[in-house]
């Protein structure tokens, strides 16, 4: 059966079947990559992806239910061409990334809260983290990278902090 969704912004065709994990569909079919399909339980984090800007367990995410609807992945994110974006930025500045399993899903996660709450606190970045597990770090060069990349947004074009 074809669906249509569009994810990183173009339209696409989809022949999985309705019940098929988003994450599969984003790494097999479509060959994205980024979102790591790990525990299969939505207890990693692994493989968040923004639905319709909201963050969600794509393993856990049949893709018939985001027919219609727009998906993000980490692909979406900076580019070589237009740079990295605030938040990757920042994650390199902090020196936050060990492993990478869990980071494609941290900054799905991330992204989603800094774009409803540029302005996010400590507390609501980590309560945004709570479905992501890292085994590497101890989060604090995470959240410190998230704040920085929060007084980021914040400062007007040009502005130094």
């Amino acid at each position: 059966m074809a669906m249509q969704i569009t994810v990183n912004g173009e339209a696409r065709t989809i022949a999985a079947a309705p019940m098929t994990p988003l994450v599969e569909v984003l790494r097999e079919e479509l060959f994205l990559t980024g979102a790591k399909q790990a525990c299969s339980e939505g207890f990693c984090g692994a493989c968040t992806v923004l639905v319709d800007d909201q963050p969600v367990a794509a393993c856990l995410l049949p893709v018939g239910l985001v027919e219609g609807r727009a998906v993000r992945t980490v692909e979406s994110l900076g580019t070589a061409g237009d740079g990295l974006s605030p938040l990757q930025a920042a994650m390199l500045e902090h020196d936050a990334v060990q492993c990478g399993m869990c980071f494609p899903g941290i900054l799905m996660a991330l992204t989603g809260l800094l774009e409803r709450r540029p302005n996010a606190s400590e507390a609501e970045i980590r309560s945004a983290l709570a479905g992501n597990i890292c085994r590497c770090t101890g989060y604090e060069r995470i959240i410190e990278a998230a704040l920085a990349a929060s007084a980021a947004l914040r400062q007007p074009e040009g502005a130094t902090p």
